[in-house]
């Protein structure tokens, strides 16, 4: 049967298609015969235990710039919607975890990809850290003396904002550098929260792999290449992506995260992995689905939706979704 899907995302009316997931699944929704609704999270309310908001009726296509029609907005309650997907773009600030408390609160009633509970229980810088064996040498923290310490013993290190985004704000800091002084107080002054600091690896030169999970089995990747003269590889920040495969140190972290991943009800996520280290486990929104599929891969939207109509199956004792 026919789903009723109600999209939380940035406004619609500004999205570059050409690579956005959210969109990719907007687009295989709409071919499964499903309605589709999108708002922005500044219109949801909570009252008592109904949470509502004014979400527009909206088709797509893929044809940039032309590629939503709207209509008016209609005042809807989550709880009798089939699928919320929760899809806007970070920060992860106090807006985006109010969103995630709303959320929670029609989660038993409405299946919420991915579940919001575990979207804030999971900040993606700090989730990755229950998975030290995958990792390289890791300190969260903005105390002076620690991160010393840490420099002294691992040389170069990585510093970023511990809920940062899309690259910004990384930086490659060696033992040695006389910039650091100033780094230290410029992110002190900058950010409340401790930050990440990371042994830096020489080799994210040869890319950082973004690999795609759907509930919590591996299903496509991607590999990013820096561009000549910086470390970060997104490719919001001119990184280039290429075709990949998964070694089988990749296949092996998959395998370690995954059913963490399923037990918690993230459906879609996206892992970074550098140089066979685990350096982020992103559950907001994650990003790639487009970009796996332009350059030979699976349409990993088919994926999703597929896991998606597999758990609200399950929740109504196994009647199918048609």
């Amino acid at each position: 049967m026919a789903l009723t899907v109600a999209v939380q995302m940035d406004p619609i009316q500004s999205i570059r298609i050409a690579g956005d997931t959210t969109f990719a699944l907007m687009l295989e929704a709409q071919a499964r015969g499903h309605r589709l609704y999108t708002y922005t999270p500044d219109r949801l309310s909570l009252q008592g235990r109904s949470v509502t908001a004014y979400a527009a009726p909206v088709t797509v296509q893929d044809v940039e710039g032309a590629h939503a029609a709207l209509q008016p907005p209609q005042r809807i309650d989550l709880s009798e919607v089939d699928v919320v997907l929760m899809r806007q773009d970070p920060p992860f600030d106090m807006a985006y975890v109010t969103a995630t408390h709303m959320l929670e609160k029609v989660a038993a009633r409405t299946l919420v990809v991915n579940d919001p509970a575990e979207v804030r229980n999971a900040p993606e810088k700090l989730f990755v850290l229950d998975f030290p064996e995958l990792m390289p040498p890791t300190l969260i923290s903005r105390d002076r003396a620690e991160i010393d310490a840490f420099r002294a013993e691992h040389g170069t290190i990585a510093m970023k904002p511990l809920h940062g985004h899309g690259g910004a704000a990384v930086f490659r800091v060696s033992r040695e550098d006389p910039n650091f002084g100033s780094m230290f107080d410029l992110f002190s002054a900058t950010f409340r929260e401790q930050w990440v600091v990371q042994r830096f690896l020489e080799r994210v030169t040869e890319g950082d792999k973004r690999i795609i999970l759907v509930d919590g089995e591996p299903m496509g990747a991607i590999n990013r290449v820096p561009a000549k003269g910086d470390i970060r590889s997104n490719m919001v920040r001119g990184g280039a992506a290429g075709a990949s495969e998964l070694t089988e140190r990749e296949r092996e972290i998959c395998a370690t995260i995954g059913p963490e991943l399923r037990r918690r009800g993230l459906v879609l996520v996206g892992i970074d992995v550098i140089d066979g280290h685990l350096t982020e486990i992103n559950v907001t929104s994650p990003t790639g689905i487009r970009a796996i599929k332009r350059l030979g891969g699976p349409d990993l939207a088919v994926s999703v939706w597929d896991a998606i109509e597999a758990r609200l199956s399950a929740r109504r004792g196994g009647a199918p979704v048609l």
